[in-house]
This record gives structure tokens, sequence and C-alpha cells, in this order.
């Protein structure tokens, strides 16, 4: 039995029915609370509530849902939200469920016109409908003067959609107020959820007390227990001062995500070009237009200024075939047809340009697209604006129209801006001084026309405009059109190389006023820097001036420095060869005193080598510079195995000089092997060098190697002695410390030939070093023989032993015997010296 006016379940009719109270019965009332009423019932009815719609005094869960679900279908986007959709956004599925899960009353889904807010908050409302949870559907545009929140707005959409459930109500739907519906929900355990979708579109009257109705907004959904979600640009968001609550922001897809929508829509994987492969609003009008193309397009990378182009002919080729169709028009006259529409279409844009919300009234509408008959200029037929309706162009905007493309708009507005009267008044005439302000979120039609400009007339005179606002910026560090201005058209080309001297008078303005204690913009922090589309080269030569902006360790936010790592870390091939360069920069840190910019770099080299370890060390070899030799000995002893394998390389390398660097750094590193494999490398790195008889000045350090290397010291040890007794200087006389042990004669004979030579410190201080206690008499009475001919050994090895008592006891058994020796046996200028020393 059902109510005739709410449609409820009242009762169960039957021939015979029996309870715990009776046995026989032909009508029964279904009341779940009835005392003893059994659990079972009370299941069932509750799931015939939240399934079977009821309304007026009997509205229930289920016809919660439905009231709600009608307000998506009328009010969201064109198509409704059963629609697939091209790709998942799983992050900002998570961040949706966290919100609607948790303590939070108002959550911002924020992003760029284009990054796919609509699309994203009618999946939102898709997931919702599917899991029988209510979502009520706001546009900005349905907002009014006089509102006090956002139940106002709600309570207009709830009777808006009532018609749609009258079938259903023939008494009518009743009480639908917000308010009633949100306790309902909230009783029901799924709160309800009210999606505001643009509500930059809110009237002027209405934005200029945003912070009363967000306030009152807030309010209201903490007394009721809805939830809001507020789809709107930043520039909106940073505005509304909802307190402390979450933001989503939205922007281009990620790379697993692009790959799932070019495969979804059937578009190659370099069909865009890099600035714009991940661009949603891009990629769908893309795929809409590859639709329509008989053949398969030319192999080339479309910008997006290509797509909105190819865009804007398609749909005014559409609209003309609905305007031909009444007419008989085929052909030429359609096309001809089509090239009128895009004019209506620019026309439209110009006068949709203002201090509003970028819409037109309905008398504008119609001047541009007539409903009647159109003037004999545009062909003088019939219904335009019908037309430009269906095919979705423009849409319903509360009591005039837009473009349903919020990024389309702002292209197709800034190309019929007056740049340089809009820069006038918005940046370099006092802000306070407008009569009717221009609300922050109508910067996309300035951007494009900046990127216009550019386009259209090169980089010449976009950098001058751009150096303009930078100079505004520096007079006034408070202009937020400045900053805003200078940092989105700077992010948004697809190439920022060719304004690299307006980037470098910006960061010396940033390091400028970081020492005269001025705020530095956000806008241009790090992350600006870091998402420019510039070459390595020039990023890293603007953050090598910017890190002299960076504050001290202990002050908070984001630093240069910690930019640079995070770009050395994520493409160390790239980042590695320009860090190199910073080695010639021996300026101090401001925030960090005892360092230089070039000690910074060697730190985050070393800091984050292991990202490309092998590169690493070719970027230094290659470096040639003191700062990177530094580096090469610390990795020789902490990453020896990547050293080895250098040396490998450089020993079969065509070019001398690594050749050259693989005798130095493989000596370098020798001490420090201690694996097998690591020896092979410098032993076939050490044979390679000596198979290349161009290459005689390395032979010396070759067998240095060899020497070293157990498995080809006694066959190599013969010509290695020769090179180091005649003063090779490629031979370092510690490479013999090994050989020592295990040849003692040979390698003695030849320290006494080098100790004659005029270089002998080396050898006497390697020599001393290297001896055993049982070799230390011998190594005595060689000294003893060297200072004899060449008396200024005396100093030089006083010196040592000097040295290596302070080394404590460790050096006693060596050194005692060895200074013993030396001080019996010695002549007298060493004894002197000696004695001068230990005394």
């Amino acid at each position: 039995m059902l109510d005739a006016g709410t449609g409820a379940v009242v009762g169960v009719l039957g021939t015979a029915l029996s309870s715990d109270h009776r046995d026989v019965g032909f009508a029964v009332p279904l009341r779940s609370r009835l005392p003893g009423a059994p659990q079972p019932l009370a299941h069932v009815l509750a799931e015939n509530a939240a399934t079977v719609a009821a309304y007026g005094a009997d509205l229930n869960p289920a016809g919660v849902l439905d009231l709600t679900a009608a307000s998506v279908a009328l009010e969201g986007p064109p198509g409704g939200t059963g629609v697939p959709q091209p790709v998942e956004r799983a992050a900002v599925a998570a961040q949706f469920a966290a919100f609607t899960d948790g303590p939070a009353a108002v959550l911002g889904l924020v992003g760029p016109p284009g990054s796919g807010r609509t699309t994203e908050l009618a999946a939102l409302a898709e997931r919702r409908r599917r899991d029988g949870r209510p979502t009520l559907w706001l546009r900005g545009c349905e907002l009014r003067d006089g509102d006090a929140s956002v139940a106002d707005a709600a309570r207009r959409a709830l009777d808006r959609v009532a018609p749609a459930v009258a079938a259903s109500a023939p008494a009518g739907p009743g009480d639908i107020t917000p308010e009633r519906l949100a306790r309902l929900a909230r009783s029901a355990g799924r709160p309800l959820l009210l999606l505001l979708d643009g509500p930059e579109e809110m009237p002027p009257a209405l934005a200029r007390r945003l912070t009363g109705w967000t306030g009152r907004t807030t309010w209201w959904l903490r007394e009721t227990g809805a939830k809001l979600v507020v789809a709107c640009r930043a520039e909106y968001w940073e505005g509304a001062s909802f307190p402390a609550e979450p933001c989503v922001g939205l922007g281009d897809l990620t790379e697993s995500e692009a790959r799932e929508a070019y495969r979804s829509h059937g578009i190659a994987g370099r069909a865009l070009a890099p600035a714009d492969a991940r661009h949603p609003l891009t990629l769908g009008l893309l795929a809409e237009v590859r639709t329509v193309l008989t053949e398969a397009p030319e192999a080339f990378e479309a910008d997006r200024n290509d797509v909105f182009a190819a865009y804007l002919d398609l749909i005014s080729l559409r609209i003309a075939q609905r305007l031909a169709a009444g007419d008989g028009l085929h052909g030429t006259a359609v096309r001809r047809l089509a090239a009128k529409v895009a004019g209506q279409v620019h026309e439209a844009a110009r006068r949709s340009l203002g201090p509003g919300p970028g819409d037109l009234d309905p008398e504008a509408f119609a001047a541009v697209f007539p409903w009647g008959t159109a003037p004999e200029r545009l062909g003088g037929g019939s219904g335009w604006a019908s037309a430009v309706l269906a095919e979705g162009l423009l849409v319903p905007a509360g009591p005039g129209y837009r473009f349903a493309h919020e990024g389309l708009a702002d292209w197709l507005q800034g190309m019929h801006l007056d740049l340089d009267e809009a820069l006038h008044a918005l940046v370099h005439r006092a802000e306070d001084a407008q009569s009717d302000p221009v609300p922050h979120h109508r910067i996309g039609p300035v951007v494009q026309a900046l990127l216009c400009l550019g386009r259209q007339h090169g980089p010449v005179r976009l950098a001058s405009r751009l150096a303009d606002l930078v100079h505004a910026l520096d007079a006034d560090p408070r202009s937020w059109w400045a900053v805003r201005l200078l940092a989105g058209t700077l992010s948004a080309l697809p190439d920022a190389a060719p304004y690299t001297e307006v980037l470098r008078l910006l960061a010396d303005r940033i390091v400028a006023w970081r020492r005269q204690e001025r705020p530095v913009p956000e806008e241009v922090g790090p992350a600006f820097w870091t998402g420019l589309r510039l070459p390595e080269e020039a990023r890293c030569a603007l953050l090598r001036r910017l890190v002299h902006a960076d504050g001290p360790p202990c002050e908070a936010g984001p630093r240069f420095l910690d930019a640079v790592a995070g770009l050395l870390a994520a493409d160390p091939a790239a980042v590695q060869p320009q860090l190199a360069r910073w080695f010639d920069d021996e300026q101090p840190l401001p925030a960090t005193p005892h360092a230089t910019v070039a000690t910074a770099a060697q730190a985050l080299l070393h800091t984050h080598r292991h990202g490309a370890l092998d590169g690493l060390t070719d970027v230094l070899v290659d470096r040639a510079h003191q700062r990177a030799d530094e580096l090469l000995a610390v990795l020789a002893e902490e990453e020896p195995s990547a050293v080895c394998r250098a040396v490998d390389r450089w020993a079969r390398d065509e070019r001398p000089a690594r050749r050259s660097a693989a005798v130095v750094h493989g000596l370098r590193v020798a001490p420090h092997v201690s694996t097998g494999g690591d020896r092979a490398l410098l032993r076939y790195a050490a044979l390679t060098l000596l198979a290349r008889p161009a290459d005689r000045d390395l032979h010396g350090g070759a067998l240095a190697l060899l020497a070293q290397d157990p498995h080809t010291r006694a066959r190599y040890l013969p010509r290695a002695l020769e090179h180091f007794a005649a003063g090779d200087p490629r031979f370092s006389p510690d490479a013999l410390a090994g050989a020592l042990l295990t040849d003692p004669e040979p390698v003695l004979a030849a320290f006494a030939a080098r100790l004659e030579r005029p270089d002998a410190e080396e050898a006497l201080r390697a020599l001393a070093d290297a001896t055993p206690p049982g070799l230390a008499r011998r190594v005595a009475a060689l000294v003893c023989r060297a200072a004899e001919l060449r008396p200024e050994l005396a100093g030089q090895t006083a010196a040592y032993a000097d040295q290596r008592l302070d080394r404590g006891p460790a050096a006693r058994p060596v050194l005692l015997p060895l200074v013993t020796g030396l001080l019996e046996d010695g002549p007298v200028r060493l004894r002197c010296a000696l004695a001068a020393a230990l005394a």
C-alpha cells in the first residue's frame, strides 16, 4: 500500500497474514519502530527507504538521492555524468574520498582553466550516485546578489528540480529545503555534498562581500552536516577565506594518466608538443577534432594554439552546417558561412571582455547570434542562437551566456584585448584608483594577450612588456597584477629561452630585495624557476644567481639551493655538467657565510652522486678544475668501484686527456681497491695504455698500476722499476709499497737510484711510509748514503721524522729502528737535523 501523496510504502496487503499479535489479517501497517517490531523488518524498511523514493512528509534517503541526482542532470556539464571519463585521476579521487570521510566542511578543487575541474566534479558526482550518496550541483552563475550563504543557491537549485520528481510525488515534493535534505542525509550516515562549480561567476555585488558570504556558508555547513567542494581558479580560492580548509591542486595529467588518455582517445603519442602534451582540455579538443578527420593527419607536434584554432574551425563548421540545413546550402557556401560564424565567435569574445565574469548579457548574445532572421551580412538565415547553443560553444550562465570552455574563452578574448591599456589600468596605475576593480580571476585573457603578442610579433616586444612588469614589481612589491602576469606569462611560454635577459633581470632584483630585507613574492619563488621551460644550462645559470637570495638554514620556506638539489636528483645527467660550471664561483653565500657557490656545488654533487655516479666521474674529469679534482679524490676513497670503472673507460677513450686522467686517477684509487673485479679493471686499463705506443708518456703510470697488482707484479716490476729509477713523473713512489715487501732487493735499488735525483723528497717520504720493521736498518743505510750524496735531504728526512713522531706510539715500531740507524750511521748534517727535530 502506497501513500498516494508521497509515494511512501505504508502497509502490505495479503489474504492470510500472521504476526506475533494475530493469526489472520488482510492489511498490516509497516512501522519499523513499533515496540517488538522484528529486526529483519527494520532492515527491509531501511533498505526500502534507501532505494524507493518518497517525498513530502515521508521524504526518505532515496528521495533525497533522486532530488540531488536531478540537480546534477540539470545543472551539471552537458551530456550528464554517466559517460565514462577518458582517464581516471586516481590521486584526485583519493583526496575526494579522504575529504568526504573526514571532518573538514569545505574542499577547494583549484586549478587553471582547462585543467579538468568540471570533469573531476562530474566524475565525483557519478561515483557518489553509484554509491547512493546525495550530491547537489550548483553553478556560480546561479548565485545572486542577495545570497547570505550557499544555502540560498542550494534552495533555488532544489526548487528548479522539483518538477522532475512530480510524477513520483503527485501531491508535490513538499518540504525540500536544503536544511531538511542535509539532516536526512546526515541521519542516514551519508552526508549531503554540494558541488559549486565556477564561483568566479557570482555577481559583482556578492563578490564584494565575499568574506561574509564565505563565513555564513561555513557556519551553515557545520550546522547541517553538509559538505562543500568549490571548483575554482587559484585567484578565487586565495580570496575566498574559507577557514583552514583543505585544497586539492589540479594541473596537467601525470605521465601515466596522459598515456591512458592518448590510448583511449586514439591519439598518437607525439601528437602534441611537450608543453601541452598533458593538458586535459587540449587533449580533449584534439580528440574531438580528430574524430572528423577522414585521413590520418600529418606527423607533427601541434601546440595548444593549433588545437584551439582547429577546434574553432570545427565548431564553426558544425554551426554553419546546422544553419545551412534549413537553407539548402552546400559545399563552398557552407564554408563561407563557417567563416562568418568564426567571425561572430571572435566578436562574442571581444564583447565578453571587461571587468565582469566574462559572459554576454542576453542583448549582446542576440546581437552577435540572432534568434530570428540574421542580417544580410551574415547571410540572412535564421537560427544562429539555437545553432550555437546546440553545438555547445556557448552555454547559458545565469541571465546571460558564456563560452563552455574557460580556457578557450581566455584564448579568444586575449586576441582582442587592448594589451597596453589593460597593463596601464592594472599595473602601471594604482589599483585603488580604479573605479571598478577587475576581479583577480579575470587574469586569464591578459596572460593570453601577452602570449599572443609574443606569437604574432616575436620575443623582443613581449620581452619589453615583461621587463616593464619587473620594474613595476620592483617599484611596488605588493603589485598583485605585476607579479601574477609576469609569472603566469613566463610559466606558460613553450620556450622561455628567448626571455633569458628578462629572467636575469628578475633574478637580480630578487637577490636585491632579499639584501634590502624586502619580501619576495612566492609566485617567483623556487618552484617558478624550476617550472620554466628552459634548457638546463640557462636554468642553472639563473639559479646560480638566485642562491644568493636564500635565507639562513633556520628560515622556513622553500630555498633555491634546495630547488637545485631537486633538479639534480630528478635529472642528474643534465644538471651535473651545469653544477660543475659553478666551481669558478667563489662568492660566499649569505645564508652560509663559510660556504661559497663553488663549495655548495661540490656538496650537492657529492650528496646526490648515486643518481648517476658514472656520469659524475666523467663530468668531473672533463671539467679539469681543482674543485673537480678534489671531489674525484673523495670519490676514490668513498666510491672506488665507480672510479675504477671510470679509469677503465678513460683508458680506452680516443681523447688524450681522458687517457692521461686514467693514469692519474687509477693510481689515486688503487690503494682503496678491495675487490678482485676492481683490480681487474685497473689491470685492463693499464694494459690498454701500454699497448698504445703513442702513449709512451703514460707508460710509467700504467706500469705503476701493474706493479701494485699481485697478478702482474712479477712480470712488469722490472720495467716499472726502470721508469721509477729514471724519475718518470707519472710513476708515484707509493705504488711500490707492496713490491717492497715481496721484492725488497730490486725495489730498494730503484729507490737508491731515485734518491740520487733532484726530485727525491716524494720518494723519501714514500719509502719511509712503506718501510716494514724488518727493513728499517737497510732503509736507514740507504737514506744515509743518499744524504751524503745530497746533503739537502737531511732537512727533509728530519722533517719527515718529526711528522711521524706526531702520530703517536703507532709509528714507533718502524720509526725507532729507522731513526736509530740514521743517528748512528748518518752524516753530521743529517744527525744534527734529526737531533733538532727530536729535541
